[in-house]
Order: structure tokens, then sequence, then C-alpha cells
């Protein structure tokens, strides 16, 4: 089962987004069966919004079973003792999961957040495979956009350069309170 579950984490990003685009495209299976339950024709890379609603629907169907095998472990290791002192008190299951088993899941949370935030960051096969360079910018995007070379042969470098660093500024930014609060976690531990 766990196999299972992680086999849409073993296919590589290209694969899976030209599956996910060759089940939507023209007459593919899902809108060729989209088409006769709402009785009209659809378009699905047609508009902007259903490209990045696709690609979002690609993310999630792509990383859930990281965060799921993830977090399957981590309530293996809930205590158990204080589950019972829990149940003991009278706490409800909305107590439990509030109060014992999400606050022990937190660091896992935290973990499997981050991981797919700058996972996020760079999303390029993705934009490839669902062939939406018109409709979709990402910062990979971005930057491999600013090295092609246009008609006249240019490249824009220091564009490129730029993307680059604010991709590495805009992440720093993002890990500096969860960062925070572990050295405080880890100092507070300590004394």
């Amino acid at each position: 089962m766990i196999f299972v579950s992680l086999l849409p984490m073993i296919i590589t990003p290209v694969i899976g987004a030209l599956a996910i685009r060759w089940l939507f495209i023209g007459d593919g299976v899902l809108t060729s069966f989209l088409e006769w339950w709402f009785a009209k024709d659809i378009a699905m890379f047609a508009q902007a919004w259903t490209i990045e609603f696709m690609m979002t629907f690609y993310r999630v169907w792509h990383v859930a079973p990281f965060a799921a095998i993830v977090f399957y472990a981590g309530l293996q290791t809930v205590n158990q003792d204080t589950i019972e002192s829990a149940i003991i008190d009278g706490a409800s299951r909305w107590q439990k999961l509030r109060f014992v088993i999400l606050p022990h899941l937190m660091p896992l949370i935290v973990f499997v957040t981050l991981i797919h935030l700058m996972d996020a960051y760079r999303v390029f096969e993705e934009v490839i495979g669902f062939s939406s360079q018109a409709h979709v910018i990402s910062l990979q995007w971005l930057t491999y956009d600013f090295l092609t070379a246009d008609l006249m042969g240019n490249r824009s470098i220091g564009r490129a350069s730029a993307s680059s660093m604010l991709t590495m500024i805009g992440i720093t930014l993002l890990l500096i309170p969860v960062l925070r609060g572990v050295w405080n976690d880890y100092k507070g531990k300590r004394l």
C-alpha cells in the first residue's frame, strides 16, 4: 500500500505533467467525460486559470504521498500514555487532536510545509510538460526565458541572475521565522 501511494512521487515531473496534459487535451479521456457531463465543449488549455488549476492539481497529486508517509510515520510515534491520560481527563476527540497530536506533529508539519514551499519555487518541468509557457510564469521559467537568446541573439544574464537571487532571498525570508522558533526551542530545552 505504501509503494502504491508513493507512485506519483516516483514518476518524474515531466512524465506526470504530460500524463495529466494528455488526459485533458483535445479529446482526452477526462475532457471527453467533462464534455459529456456538462453537455458542452470544454477547452482546458484555452485559458490561463484552467492551466493553473491543472498545475495545482498536478502539484498536489505529486507531493501528497510524501506528506502522507511523513505524517503516517509521525502518528506512529505519538505517545500512547499521553493520549490515554487525555482520555482519562475527559478530553474529546477534538481536544486530543488539538492539544496532544498536533503539537507532537508540529515539527513534521513545518518540515513538510517548508520542503514543499521550496519545491514550489522551482516549478519548471510542469510548465514545459503542460506547454503553458504563454500562460504560467514561474521563477525558474523566468530564469530560463531570460537566458534564452531572443531574435537578435541577446540574453538577459543580469535579469536571470537577479531572478535567482530573489528566489534565494525569498526562501531565506520564509525560513527565518521557522529557524528562529527552532533555535528558541533548542535554547529553552538546554537551559
